[in-house]
């Protein structure tokens, strides 16, 4: 590959995940697709439509990955999230943080984002917290306690942390084998939980969580295969292209947040440079924008009184601290990590529940 087809091929992988980011982003505004919205529609009115929506996503997103790691197209120890070793503190603790904080802060990064296209300026100040906060906790003076106190907290797994590795070692079987097995075992418990409601069986929840789920395993073709070089013309060495970890990355939404706010004020050292996650953000922003504007329900809003901006603002703190930690959002880690069956993934994402669950019982309380 010469260097002129490397970067006809780095701005095509970009303008992919740009026209599949703004599809994302106008189908969270449309749908009112949210995490967070799941867990309180579960805790405080007990409907599991939008709990449902999002394991019907995640069940899309597990099988989409099995397939396409027993295809050979993509390779799981080749993805951001291949480690040996278990970060049980920090994926307790991080999850814990960003549950609370993306209830106070009226959303995820994703909604928040969401939030931010459609004209509410609150999210502009929740982005812009949660960034800066990240941002310090991934390489600031937050990092440093992190590193030493937190992160070093952890246990080496002798084989590995995705599902389909333990599979592939206990059943004697190649590691793409073991992922597709993992991922239709998984897939299938999801959708027999998903489909005992008949009456979240609609054209709306259906087709919300089927595209939610396929823009996962898209971003996932998209940094995998379609980025993806055996020898880079300089250093001659396998590749990923325009992905910040230089690995295999699919989409999360917290910890762009900040390496955007960093391009943005470093840009001219010449060191920063576009990425999947960068431009993931800024799609998820206008497409929720364009529908909006269609929609016809694009307004201005701000914070109701100092409490309401002080609550944000704290919520968007846990936040930022929290995806760090955790290594991924609820989007990060809730779909595209477990995606990947990772145990690393499972234990943020439930702590992240947790954490939601913590916070929407307080706020009852204090109501």
């Amino acid at each position: 590959m010469t260097e002129s087809q490397l970067v006809h091929l780095q701005w095509l992988v970009l303008s992919s995940t740009a026209v599949v980011s703004v599809l994302l982003g106008a189908l969270f505004h449309r749908s009112h697709f949210c995490t967070m919205g799941a867990v309180s529609d579960a805790v405080i009115m007990e409907n599991f439509d939008r709990l449902r929506q999002w394991a019907l996503a995640l069940a899309v997103a597990i099988l989409g990955f099995g397939c396409m790691a027993y295809a050979g197209l993509i390779n799981p120890l080749q993805s951001t999230y291949a480690t040996k070793d278990l970060l049980w503190l920090s994926s307790l603790l991080g999850g814990l943080l960003f549950g609370w904080g993306m209830v106070w802060a009226s959303g995820c990064g994703s909604k928040t984002l969401v939030r931010l296209g459609a004209g509410n300026l609150k999210a502009l100040w929740v982005l812009l917290v949660m960034g800066v906060v990240a941002l310090s906790t991934m390489k600031g003076v937050l990092a440093v306690g992190r590193v030493q106190y937190i992160d070093a907290v952890k246990i080496e797994m002798p084989h590995g942390l995705f599902a389909g590795e333990w599979l592939s070692n206990y059943l004697n079987v190649s590691l793409h084998v073991g992922v597709l097995v993992a991922a239709c075992a998984a897939s299938l418990l999801l959708l027999v939980w998903v489909l005992k409601d008949q009456n979240f069986l609609t054209r709306h929840n259906v087709l919300t969580g089927i595209l939610v789920g396929l823009v996962i395993c898209g971003v996932w073709w998209i940094s995998g295969v379609l980025g993806h070089g055996l020898e880079h013309p300089e250093t001659l060495e396998e590749f990923f292209l325009a992905t910040s970890s230089r690995k295999m990355e699919a989409l999360s939404f917290t910890g762009p947040v900040g390496l955007a706010l960093d391009a943005l004020m470093y840009f001219s050292d010449g060191t920063k440079r576009l990425t999947i996650g960068l431009v993931s953000v800024l799609g998820v922003c206008a497409g929720s924008f364009v529908s909006a504007w269609f929609q016809g329900t694009l307004k201005l809003e701000g914070f109701t009184n100092a409490v309401d901006m002080r609550r944000h603002l704290v919520g968007a703190s846990f936040m930022g601290i929290g995806a760090v930690l955790a290594m991924g959002c609820s989007i990060g880690q809730g779909l595209s990590g477990l995606s990947t069956l990772s145990l690393n993934s499972l234990l943020a994402s439930l702590a992240i529940v947790a954490g939601a669950y913590a916070a929407l019982q307080y706020d009852l309380r204090q109501a």
